[in-house]
């Protein structure tokens, strides 16, 4: 129980040192619909906290404010009506200051909660871990969505030193042999409920790359007339990237010769040796056409794992968002978490530089529709 509390406290704390280094005007932008303006963050994982632990098990527990329910339920039906979502940055009201004095309001209450035993009861730390790992993983889109935020706006502002890249040497591939697997989570600590059950799959002779595509393979790609080619692009990508006018990653930049790329330590020169990132599925599909080759399936990829070096980018599978054999949505509004995201989205396999330590785990399953890219998202290939 000590070791969650203190869990809960550090989680707490780095979600508002994420925040730290923001003007008060950067809290309440919401440049595009999947990007949450950093307030948002702030009121929804303390509303987490709030609404599935403390009315339910605190004794006498008062809202802080009924109206936040309202404002800060994110998809959850089976709580009720809530802001739509591209209507999140609309919201001056309440302040940046109120969001941070209900966050101060639902730590004491937790506090108050934990002090009531001298053991959690395995279900309650079963849902404080729940928030935890979900309040994790709004940090990683906390780190994201500033970044979009930031690098939308022309004077191209510094966040912070934030180490967004890696240098990895490696070259070459990974011959692995047919035959059956194990794949999903077989331990004992926390996971998901998506990467549940475990199960066995057959998988054929495959090659893996052992390092992720560069910008300058990327570069080649641009250079070839890759974006205006529609013979490596899949239907939907090719109306994406015309109606979009795409014709590089998210942040790249030329000036007269060069690239650059938007950072969260501002516009720098493109590095070559560096791993692309922010790309969508339809531009990683694309590059892997053009290769002669093709993305890994998030089976591969598993299968693999123990062979590669990952948690630099997530990485686009050729594989869509579907349940295991076995799995069982939780009851109530907590069983909405994964399985209502089942259909028409790409699995996505690793970390990135703005994953919680927590959550890179060979069987942790990433989801997103295939033209989002303002993730940390990269491109290995397979063969």
């Amino acid at each position: 129980m000590i070791d969650l509390i203190k869990q809960y406290t550090e989680t707490r704390k780095h979600t508002e040192s994420l925040c730290a280094p923001l003007f008060i005007e950067d809290y309440v932008i919401q440049p595009v619909e999947e990007v949450s303006p950093p307030k948002w963050h702030l009121g929804h994982t303390s509303w987490f906290f709030e609404t599935f632990i403390l009315i339910h098990h605190k004794k006498g527990y008062k809202l802080y404010d009924e109206n936040f329910d309202f404002i800060f339920n994110s998809y959850y039906e089976g709580v009720g009506e809530r802001v739509v979502r591209h209507k999140r940055g609309d919201l001056s009201r309440p302040g940046v200051q109120s969001v941070y004095q209900y966050r101060e309001y639902i730590d004491q209450e937790m506090k108050e909660l934990f002090s009531q035993y001298k053991t959690l009861p395995d279900h309650l730390a079963i849902l404080v871990d729940l928030g935890i790992q979900h309040e994790q993983q709004h940090q990683e889109l906390l780190i994201t969505d500033i970044k979009f935020i930031l690098g939308h706006n022309p004077l191209f502002p510094v966040y912070e030193n934030f180490t967004e890249d890696w240098i990895i040497k490696d070259d070459g591939f990974i011959s692995m042999k047919e035959g059956n697997y194990e794949v999903g989570y077989t331990g004992n600590s926390f996971c998901f409920d998506n990467e549940l059950e475990p199960h066995k799959v057959f998988l054929g002779p495959f090659e893996i790359s052992k390092k992720l595509v560069s910008n300058g393979e990327y570069l080649e790609f641009i250079e070839s007339g890759g974006y205006q080619d529609f013979q490596y692009w899949h239907s939907e990508g090719w109306s994406w990237i015309r109606q979009h006018q795409i014709e590089a990653p998210m942040y790249w930049h030329k000036d007269g010769k060069h690239w650059h790329h938007y950072t969260l330590q501002g516009l720098q020169r493109l590095d070559p040796d560096l791993s692309v990132k922010h790309i969508s599925f339809y531009e990683a599909s694309a590059y892997a056409e053009w290769k002669g080759m093709r993305l890994p399936g998030e089976f591969e990829w598993e299968a693999a794992s123990s062979h590669l070096r990952w948690g630099e980018r997530w990485e686009w599978t050729n594989s869509a968002y579907l349940p295991y054999p076995g799995f069982k949505k939780a009851e109530g509004a907590i069983g909405e978490y994964n399985g209502k995201f089942m259909v028409n989205q790409m699995v996505l396999r690793g970390a990135s530089v703005a994953t919680p330590a927590g959550h890179s785990r060979v069987s942790y399953r990433n989801f997103w529709h295939p033209h989002f890219r303002w993730q940390y998202t990269g491109i290995r290939l397979a063969r």
